[in-house]
């Protein structure tokens, strides 16, 4: 942009002799001609500046000049000043401030500190530099302005809306004026010339010195958009394609149109997309102006667009001022960063919003067509800190989000939007592969080299000799049937030809493996229903080698969810095609990662050696990018031979809503809950939220807070394949996920003081994984694996409950999912029979038979520590041969009615068939409030007719009449039946005094633990 300043007249100077005006844009100075004998001074000059930054500033200032001083230049001397901001002239009509009184500001220091100012006389305009200001928008406000506006002229133009240079430096104008002016001065200061010599030669220095900054500045020649671009993809600058801003993605899709028909959409000078999404959104007053060169670190395109916004219900109609850098620009990849200022909205001198346009070239398309991918990212620069931050920057997101929705809808109606149909076209992809080499081409191929040629020419040459030879007679040690070489060189030969011929004989061996192991998996058809995930193996590219020949035998494994799919063998390459489509067989959770591998092929019964390894995570990459991509590979060999792979990979739901339906009733198994589906909304918002792929799906969330030096409040999400943290405190975010499968252990801590009372989930994963949610971990233990710490859910064992059984299911082998399948079921099985016993407890005294009952010389509390889960009674219980004793908490039922379930194994002295106890426990006071009573169900299994009964106890403990310090128990034991069997008496006989022994021996151990155990340590 040109900034033209008309300095008219000066009112009420405090000076009456030798006084100048200087002004200065940036760091560009001119000056006026120095009038003296008045404080009214009338210049009527005119000045040009180049202004790329709406932010800069006019600074207006009058200098005294002293003729009294010695030296070669005489001394000038601040007098007053004032500052316009350019920003305040292109928010004007037509960007012209009309003629208009400035006051001066009040000098801080000097002379004339005390003085009254004075006023000058400015008209400002702001133009391109193709616009006459003069001619057409600032008409002649002073009769006696005869001086047009100060511009040199030079060989710099504007064409096609952008500037640029021609040649690599400009010329200095004016060179005799600024030696004739030096020479005029030195007479001045000799007294040779009058007074107005000396002013027309002060005006004529300015004039130049004024016109040589600027034509400096101005060193461009016509040249248009399309060649600008081509001149910054010739330039020697490496240009890396920047990171996404962290403010967000407002835009990311692919279109069905070449990159640069895109660029040149979005950003040619007047583009039709440009004015038409200006009418869409209601924008007024657009000024676009010219690409120019900026020179700096790196040489860049940049132009500057000034507008107004559209009033919004918060937000009054405002001028932004829009600057365009190109930051990268080859030809293929495009990123162009503009930065947005809106000084006229609330704080809007705090901020700048920056929005980065990154357009690459996007999937290969069947039909032949090129494609791109726009992704548009933004942030807020804050200028200076702020109270208000979050207000602005939720307000800037808002507006974005309501801006870009009219980009997204007018972008969709100018160009075709990409979907899986244009990329997911399998049919394109299995007609490509059927054009796979025959063996014979193969064979051909493989065996058309020097060894195999010199053999078969050495084989054809001794067969040919052994024709035409005679037969020679018996010499040496030779005898009929056995002919030995007659010298040295026939051994020699003899030897070569063995050699060769073994060699050869191994690579028709290698063949026949190869060309065996081709088509193990490719082109076999996944079977079943659910996720089905199809790999195209393209080929590849710079594959390490470990043969001394420079070449490798590849082939490719691929591994997701425990399944594997293996490739065909290439042979004798390193830049191999394989054109295989392998798949996998229908899976009912989808997968998270697909692992790769490639080996060198060297045969069945010997160690493949890996030539480098990938994993793909299918959370971090969308749909588009899948369906074609390049993989490096990892690994010594394969990063110092830079190795890649070239795959499509496509994950298919076959049976749409009812997977997830099926997935959920699985779950529903696997953590005793009923879990229900999440809606639509629910389900997008949650993606949003982490950047998933539309195919991931909510399955429960809990509020919980992250422990790390302070708790953090905030939601756990858990998803079919990741667990995921978000907390949003004062603006302050706190968002990271990671894989089930990077879980390696689930620890539950019981409440603590460091955890306020709140029972603990310690998730830790797997060493060197999770790297992405390092930031939310509490610590890394010392084999490197990060730990995560939660509490405060409102229902700590439903929560764990749910995150175990998830992970359980991810995570685990098909195997060990196997075994936990039938222990479920078991433990469901005994859990349902437990269920079913509930007529048991309620059963009276009189109907049971009392086998146990003693005064125990301890108080009612301290006994019933043994049923409280502490130390004491897993001490007494493993004393009594209880292996494997667990306990859960005391949960309330009912009012002063609390439950909890046991399980346990007899050791063999116990039982000599061992057996598995699984007890359900209810505890309440008794009718007093001085005692209590427990009742237990007792299952047993794996003993015989342990599943034709149930045992129950009934434990009655309460204050003892005979002494203070004491009370009295009494226990009662109870068979229940469940089948009939014959043997019914004789089980009886045996549970009642089996079972009368043992509870005496407990007590009895209770007893002397009690009183020989320090108070404080009896319940830890």
């Amino acid at each position: 942009m040109r900034l033209y300043v008309y300095v008219m007249e000066a009112h009420d100077l405090v000076v009456k002799d030798s006084c100048f005006v200087e002004l200065q844009v940036g760091k560009h100075k001119s000056k006026t001609r120095i009038l003296r004998n008045t404080n009214n001074p009338a210049w009527n000059e005119e000045f040009l500046f180049r202004v790329y930054d709406m932010n800069e500033e006019l600074l207006v200032s009058v200098f005294h000049q002293d003729d009294d001083s010695n030296g070669l230049f005489n001394g000038a001397e601040l007098v007053v000043r004032v500052r316009i901001p350019v920003g305040s002239v292109a928010a004007e009509n037509n960007s012209t401030l009309p003629p208009a009184w400035y006051s001066f500001e009040r000098p801080k220091s000097g002379k004339f500190i005390n003085t009254d100012c004075g006023k000058i006389l400015l008209t400002l305009s702001l133009h391109e530099k193709g616009h006459d200001a003069a001619a057409n928008d600032l008409p002649c406000l002073h009769s006696n302005i005869t001086e047009e506006p100060k511009e040199i002229d030079s060989p710099f133009v504007s064409s096609n809306g952008v500037l640029c240079s021609k040649s690599p430096c400009g010329k200095i104008p004016g060179g005799k004026q600024l030696m004739k002016a030096l020479r005029r001065r030195m007479d001045r200061l000799l007294h040779k010339n009058d007074e107005a010599s000396r002013t027309d030669d002060s005006s004529g220095l300015s004039s130049s010195v004024s016109d040589y900054e600027d034509c400096m500045e101005e060193q461009h020649s016509n040249c248009s958009f399309e060649k600008s671009l081509e001149m910054m993809q010739s330039s020697e600058s490496e240009q890396k394609m920047p990171e996404n801003l962290p403010g967000g993605i407002l835009i990311d899709q692919a279109y069905v149109v070449s990159p640069s028909d895109l660029n040149a959409s979005l950003f040619t000078p007047n583009s039709q997309f440009r004015r038409d999404l200006a009418e869409l959104q209601g924008t007024t007053d657009v000024h676009e102006g010219p690409w120019t060169w900026k020179s700096g670190e790196m040489s860049c395109l940049t132009r500057v667009v000034t507008y107004i916004n559209a009033a919004t219900k918060l937000v009054k109609a405002v001028k932004a001022t829009e600057e365009q850098t190109y930051l990268t620009a080859n030809g293929r990849e495009f990123a162009v960063l503009a930065s947005v200022c809106t000084p006229e909205v609330p704080y809007g001198s705090s901020f700048k919003v920056e929005l980065l346009y990154k357009i690459l070239p996007g999937p290969e398309l069947p039909s032949g067509e090129e494609s791109s991918r726009l992704v548009v990212s933004w942030e807020v620069n804050f200028l200076h800190s702020t109270l208000m931050k979050g207000m602005i920057e939720g307000g800037v997101r808002q507006g974005l989000k309501d801006s870009f929705e009219q980009f997204s809808i007018l972008m969709a109606q100018k160009f075709k939007v990409l979907d899986s149909t244009d990329l997911f076209d399998k049919d394109h992809i299995l007609a490509m592969q059927a054009g796979h080499q025959s063996d014979w081409e193969l064979a051909k191929e493989y065996f058309w080299n020097m060894t195999v040629v010199s053999t078969i020419f050495m084989v054809l040459y001794i067969m040919v000799h052994i024709l035409l030879c005679e037969p020679s007679k018996l010499q040496g040690l030779e005898f009929h049937g056995l002919d030995l070489p007659d010298s040295i060189g026939e051994f020699i030969t003899c030897g070569i030809l063995v050699l060769q011929l073994e060699r050869i004989y191994n690579m028709v061996q290698h063949f026949v493996q190869a060309r065996l192991q081709q088509g193990s998996d490719h082109g076999v058809k996944s079977q079943g229903d659910g996720w089905v995930l199809t790999v195209a193996l393209l080929e590849g590219t710079n594959l390490a080698s470990l043969d001394s020949s420079g070449f490798s035998d590849p082939y490719v494994v691929f591994t997701s969810n425990g399944k594997t799919r293996t490739s065909s063998v290439r042979l004798q390459t390193t830049d191999p095609q394989w054109n295989d489509i392998l798949e996998f067989d229908a899976m009912e959770e989808p997968p998270s990662v697909l692992d790769v591998e490639v080996f060198d092929f060297d045969g069945p019964f010997d160690q493949a050696m890996s030539l480098g390894h990938a994993e793909i995570n299918f959370l971090k990459h969308s749909a588009t990018e899948l369906a074609d991509m390049w993989v490096s590979l990892e690994g010594k060999l394969a990063q110092s031979s830079q190795s890649k792979l070239h795959l499509r990979i496509f994950l298919d739901n076959n049976k749409g809503h009812e997977t997830i339906k099926e997935y959920m009733t699985k779950m529903e198994k696997e953590v005793g809950k009923k879990l229900d589906l999440r809606s639509p909304h629910r389900n997008s918002t949650f993606q949003k939220l982490f950047g998933l792929p539309p195919e991931e799906f909510l399955v429960s969330d809990f509020t919980c807070a992250l422990k790390r030096k302070m708790p953090v409040q905030g939601r756990l999400f858990l998803s079919a394949r990741i667990v995921g943290f978000y907390a949003n405190l004062f603006g302050h975010k706190t968002k990271f996920f990671f894989l089930w499968e990077d879980i390696e252990d689930i620890q539950q801590h019981p409440p603590s003081l460091s955890s306020v009372g709140s029972p603990l989930l310690v998730i830790v994963l797997k060493k060197d994984r999770g790297i992405d949610a390092r930031h939310g971990a509490k610590c890394q233990d010392e084999e490197g694996r990060l730990r995560f710490y939660f509490q405060s859910f409102l229902s700590f064992s439903s929560a764990s409950r749910m995150i175990v059984g998830l992970w359980r299911t991810r995570a685990l082998s098909p195997d060990q999912k196997a075994q936990i399948a039938e222990d479920l079921d078991d433990h469901e099985e005994r859990s349902k029979m437990l269920e079913d016993t509930e007529s048991i407890l309620n059963l009276e005294d009189t109907k049971m038979s009392k086998v146990y009952t003693a005064e125990i010389p301890v108080n009612t509390k301290s006994l019933m520590e043994m049923f409280n889960g502490g130390k004491l009674e897993h001490k007494i219980m493993e004393k009594s041969g209880c292996l494997h004793y667990a306990t859960t908490a005391w949960e309330p039922i009912k009012p002063n009615i609390f439950e909890r379930r046991l399980s346990y194994r007899f050791n063999r002295n116990v039982s000599i068939f061992g057996g598995e106890v699984a007890c359900r426990q209810r505890k309440s006071p008794n009718a007093n409030g001085e005692g209590w009573i427990i009742d237990e169900v007792m299952a047993l299994y794996g003993v015989p007719f342990g599943n034709h009964f149930r045992v129950q106890l009934r434990y009655r403990i309460e204050k003892s009449a005979l002494a203070h310090n004491a009370c009295k128990c009494n226990v009662y034991v109870r068979v229940t039946w469940l089948k009939s069997t014959m043997f019914l008496e004789r089980i009886k006989h045996n549970i009642t005094g089996k079972f009368a022994h043992r509870l005496q021996d407990i007590f009895e151990m209770v007893e002397r633990e009690i009183l020989l155990t320090p108070q404080q340590d009896i319940g830890l």
